[in-house]
């Protein structure tokens, strides 16, 4: 897709990867609408991308939430008549076992993480197909295909957006609308500002990658015909081995990252 005067909606738009993509879409001269809940995270970001592209829209919006999701959908579609790429990034995480976390902070991450992209996409799903063309990037987690110790919660929405995410790209054969899902490994973003990860150490579990690596597997996806493009891709060899040789990954993932809720513990 040639992303020139296309328009780009990017949840989650005010730092990290929804940030890093924004400026990647603005260098492809397409129209970016930035939505997010601090409105001046998204200013700032505004300012950062008008000189690649005069065409931004600044939208707060708490994607949990039904009605705020839209006005933002009914504001950019009276701003621009269309919508070409839905970038569904907007989400967080909170780090802890399920016995200690509350059923609110479960939920929390559930109506953010999942229905937040089930809201946005329900809003414009129907204008991309009367356009007969359209791209919803739906951005995931390896943790989509990994039950991992301490995100159980987390790993919960991400699971549900793949395969919410693959039922949805067979609706739509046929009608010029496509899904792609972008899972990445864990990415330095700021999703690990949350308090639980006080005592949490990224660096003794996995691989970091830059929000901009991700956002370049973005601007890949919403041009792809794949379901799901994990970044890197090499990662994609552990959920093979994962899914054909479960009796020896499994417990391999669950040693790992229950010694990493063993060290955060010893350190309260």
């Amino acid at each position: 897709m040639n992303f020139k005067n296309k328009v780009v909606v990017i949840t989650g738009a005010s730092s990290g990867i929804g940030e890093a993509s924004a400026i990647k879409f603005a260098k492809k001269n397409a129209k970016v609408v930035l939505v997010a809940r601090r409105k001046e995270k998204l200013l700032q970001v505004q300012k950062e991308i008008s000189q690649y592209t005069d065409s931004t829209l600044v939208h707060q919006c708490d994607v949990s939430n039904k009605s705020q999701v839209k006005e933002m959908a009914d504001t950019v579609l009276d701003t621009f008549g269309r919508i070409d790429v839905l970038v569904n990034n907007a989400g967080f995480v909170i780090y802890g076992k399920v016995s200690e976390l509350t059923i609110e902070e479960i939920e929390s991450q559930m109506e953010t993480n999942y229905f937040g992209m089930i809201y946005c996409t329900k809003n414009f799903l129907s204008h991309m197909i009367e356009q007969d063309q359209g791209h919803i990037v739906n951005v995931a987690s390896v943790g989509a295909s990994f039950g991992v110790p301490g995100v159980a919660s987390y790993c919960a929405t991400k699971f549900a957006m793949l395969g919410f995410s693959e039922g949805l790209k067979h609706e739509l054969s046929g009608t010029g609308v496509d899904v792609t899902v972008v899972s990445p490994i864990m990415v330095d973003t700021p999703l690990f500002d949350h308090p639980s990860f006080e005592n949490f150490s990224k660096r003794s579990t996995i691989a970091i990658l830059s929000p901009e690596k991700v956002a370049n597997a973005i601007l890949k996806a919403a041009n792809s015909s794949k379901l799901e493009i994990v970044v890197p891709s090499v990662a994609r060899a552990g959920i093979w081995a994962k899914h054909n040789f479960p009796f020896l990954i499994n417990p391999i993932i669950g040693n790992a990252f229950r010694k990493q809720l063993t060290k955060r513990t010893s350190k309260k």
